[in-house]
């Protein structure tokens, strides 16, 4: 259990901060993430890589010559937001285009692909891979549904040796995507991790029982069988991954033994010796092995082992030298320190003009917000408790950080005299920023399309109403390509979309309107109880979600309640019927 923070909510970002003043030869910190603190040649491709925080060494700890160009740092086991990953790419970039590589996990798919867009759309050449190593999170046939675990460096490593080495980024992208289909991961847990300030842990495994198919964001593994010796987790995991290995897999391979938290060198040395046995008498000749803590999940207990299948090209840049904070190999030349002065952040822009009827409904929409928050604060440890059930358990914390976030840049906005669209784009922005995850990134989007939607004009109808829920629902479903029978928040989505628009059509004011959307979006978020998750992080333990309902329909049914019950009172208040 994590006993060291002042706030549990800024664990993270305290944690980076303090990395960074521990290692500033190597980064300097950016809004977002970290990038190289030395200086890159012009027209160098850019490696820029990232994910959830709490995986020490990864992320930030692979940026450095010879690797990772910056990384964009997320939250606890959440996606680092799109603003973020795009200004730490932005900060990175020296010309030569980017590469922006994570493990295929929804969240970071999501934002990493936001950042991608807006790059590519100013001219800077942007390509991603995504690491697909688990052999546990989906079968050979569905390879490119498999998440990224340890595997992430091998990926990492070729990709940033060969931009380092001059390469253009067709061919660093391509040498990413060979790695990738070189790389092979299994791992196995025997006790979980536990958030910063959080009272247990995200999943338990049996006494005497090892779960097997961990994800490393605290998500459980896919079965649990008993504790075996050192020998026989060694033929398990060796086993698995030969039987998996890839059709251009050759007879040189890179075993990589990782420790996930509290497995202890000792113990890791000595499992690696067995693996080395079985390596050998599958004729296999062992190349620059790893064996240590490589890509973390807090404190749990566990580890990973990874096979990288090497021909005479990824070899070649696996070998070649690295220098970062938490992985070292060769020796490279030292280079000159990078001038920090430009990564100063920009002004904020100014307060456009609105109308007296969009500031006068911005003053609601923060009322509003303000309610969705009270809800989260409400229900954030029932949500972290469902969503630990088949995820990572970060649901509601994540929803908390960002209704925190809203709130805030709202009521800053609104102060300031913006209106209603302004208002809702500021909420939006930081609610995606902040959260991190696939919820941050589809109810910051909603947000902001609610508030262009209804835009700054003189008066509001109730077709103004109808219009702003139906772009609610289509950036939640543009966004995050969920469908009805997904097992997401678009279960609850749609039925409260539906009801809304038809009372409305019925003749029934906003506020009746709104309380029957949210009485069928409530009976939605139970009904998914009985569905298979075909999304996210939940996917790969369909088994264990059965029974129990999404959280990320929980969690929308319990804000449209608050929030009819808020505009409600208001309009009782007030004595308009919309």
């Amino acid at each position: 259990m994590t006993k060291i923070f002042d706030d549990p909510a800024a664990f993270a970002d305290e944690a980076l901060d303090g990395f960074v003043a521990a290692n500033r030869q190597y980064v300097a910190r950016v809004d977002g993430g970290v990038v190289r603190s030395t200086e890159t040649p012009a027209g160098q491709v850019a490696l820029v890589i990232g994910g959830g925080s709490g995986h020490y060494p990864a992320f930030a700890g692979l940026v450095g010559s010879g690797l990772a160009a910056g990384s964009a740092c997320g939250n606890m086991f959440a996606s680092p937001s799109a603003g973020q990953v795009y200004r730490v790419a932005k900060a990175s970039s020296a010309g030569g285009g980017v590469l922006l590589s994570y493990g295929n996990y929804a969240g970071d798919v999501l934002h990493f692909g936001q950042a991608q867009e807006k790059l590519n759309a100013e001219g800077i050449p942007t390509r991603t891979v995504l690491v697909t190593d688990d052999i546990a999170s989906a079968p050979l046939e569905e390879i490119e549904k498999r998440r990224g675990i340890a595997g992430d460096l091998t990926v990492f490593k070729v990709a940033g040796a060969a931009a380092d080495a001059g390469l253009d980024l067709d061919e660093v992208e391509r040498l990413a995507i060979k790695a990738n289909h070189h790389t092979r991961s299994l791992g196995v847990a025997f006790a979980g991790c536990t958030l910063p300030g959080a009272g247990e842990p995200l999943f338990t495994v049996p006494e005497g029982m090892m779960s097997v198919g961990l994800g490393i964001h605290g998500e459980p593994g896919i079965s649990e069988q008993p504790l075996p010796t050192a020998s026989e987790l060694a033929q398990l995991l060796v086993g698995g991954l030969l039987k998996d290995k890839p059709d251009a897999a050759g007879t040189r391979v890179v075993p990589i033994l990782n420790g996930l938290g509290t497995v202890k060198y000792d113990e890791l040395f000595l499992l690696f010796g067995k693996i080395e046995k079985l390596l050998a008498d599958a004729g296999l000749e062992i190349i620059e092995p790893e064996c240590g803590e490589l890509v973390t999940s807090l404190d749990m207990s566990g580890l990973s082992l990874t096979l990288f299948w090497l021909d005479e090209e990824l070899e070649r840049f696996w070998a070649a030298p690295a220098d970062t904070p938490a992985f070292r190999k060769g020796n490279l030349a030292t280079r000159p320190a990078r001038n920090l002065s430009e990564l100063t952040e920009q002004e904020s822009a100014p307060v456009l003009a609105a109308s007296a009827a969009s500031t006068g409904l911005a003053g609601t929409a923060v009322g509003a917000l303000k309610v969705a928050q009270a809800v989260v604060v409400e229900h954030e440890e029932a949500l972290g408790k469902l969503d630990a059930i088949a995820g990572d358990g970060d649901h509601g914390i994540g929803m908390r950080r960002g209704v925190d976030a809203a709130v805030a840049a709202a009521e800053k906005s609104h102060a300031a005299g913006a209106g209603l669209e302004e208002v809702l784009a500021a909420a939006g922005e930081q609610w995606a920023e902040r959260a991190g995850g696939t919820s941050g990134a589809l109810w910051g989007a909603a947000v902001t399309a609610v508030g262009r939607t209804l835009g700054n004009k003189e008066s509001y109808t109730g077709a103004d109403a109808a219009a702003a829920v139906e772009a609610l629902r289509d950036a939640i479903i543009g966004l995050g390509k969920a469908e009805a029978g997904d097992k997401t928040m678009v279960d609850a989505l749609l039925p409260f979309t539906a009801e809304f628009t038809g009372a409305l059509d019925s003749g029934a004011s906003v506020a009746e309107s709104l309380r029957a959307a949210a009485a069928a979006a409530a009976t939605a978020a139970e009904a998914t109880a009985e569905l298979s998750p075909k999304k996210g992080r939940a996917r790969p333990l369909a088994e264990k979600s059965l029974g129990h309902p999404d959280p990320g329909a929980v969690s929308f049914g319990l804000i449209a309640d608050g929030v009819a019950a808020y505009v409600e009172t208001f309009a009782n208040t007030s004595g308009e019927r919309s």
